[in-house]
């Protein structure tokens, strides 16, 4: 496809996966495509800090998009180019609900996210896990709702049960209507919140069309879970891993193998090279 321009890449599930590294063939692959002129971008629902090192790892040099789409920042000088955190008033909110349900399963964990910091009450084993896998730091504050006088970037709640994150998801979705605010997985054990019309895509398409200057039909994506499914759908090319689930599979350009067996180099060499 010559018309693309520009490919824009999910990290987990995509470009990562068990061993939270880039495989060799992956990273060649890019670099290849990449001297050919195409220009390569991260859409994460990682924090910024968190996807600094894989920008570094393939050599992206296009700014970073963060938090689902809430932040976008350029790595080559700090230059915070977007931030949308979601509103203080449905923050209050959602905390709320997140601690009623909290206080009937105490596996619930909530995190949210301040000035690219995490925040959480408590260390358990899965927090303990998911911040050495971020590869960041974390702030233990008593009573998160002291901190709830600021719109936080993201809001994140995690359990271990799939069915119990989807229950909360779809209740919240009767709750706030998507001008509200934007719930999302990017893990079957995550559930997602951020600021009204704030995703991978609408990102996806400021940092396209406002900053660089292309269109949609330029654009190839690769993703592989529910909160690539904006910007799969805004690309004029898009592609779903193998590991996808079979609605985000079904709306995509085409579909390449899963994230343990580079499928994104797989794509790469099949779509650009």
């Amino acid at each position: 496809m010559k018309n693309i321009k520009v490919l824009i890449l999910d990290i987990d599930g995509t470009i990562s996966g068990e061993s939270n590294q880039v495989n060799d063939q992956v990273k060649k692959a890019i670099q290849e495509v990449q001297n050919r002129g195409i220009k390569i971008g991260l859409a994460t629902g990682r924090m910024y800090r968190s996807a600094l090192r894989f920008y570094h790892d393939i050599k992206a040099n296009l700014p970073i998009i963060a938090y689902n789409g809430a932040w976008i920042q350029n790595p080559e000088n700090g230059e915070i180019l977007l931030h949308n955190p979601v509103h203080k008033k449905q923050a209050q909110e959602l905390f709320t609900y997140l601690k009623t349900k909290q206080n009937i399963n105490d596996d619930i964990e909530i995190h949210f996210y301040f000035d690219d910091q995490l925040y959480v009450e408590r260390i358990t084993e899965k927090t303990d896990f998911y911040i050495k896998r971020s590869g960041i730091d974390v702030n233990i504050v008593e009573d998160l709702t002291i901190l709830l006088q600021n719109n936080p970037t993201k809001i994140l709640a995690s359990n271990p049960s799939p069915e119990l994150i989807l229950q909360m998801l779809n209740d919240l979705k009767n709750r706030y209507q998507d001008h509200e605010l934007y719930l999302t997985q990017s893990n079957p054990i995550y559930l997602e919140a951020t600021q009204a019309n704030v995703n991978k895509g609408t990102s996806v398409k400021y940092l396209v069309e406002k900053i660089l200057g292309f269109k949609a039909e330029e654009i190839m994506t690769i993703g592989d879970n529910f909160n690539d499914y904006s910007m799969l759908k805004y690309a004029g090319f898009s592609v779903a891993m193998g590991n996808a689930p079979e609605e985000v599979k079904a709306m995509t350009s085409a579909v390449t193998n899963d994230v343990e067996n580079d499928g994104v180099a797989e794509a790469i060499i099949n779509y650009l090279l």
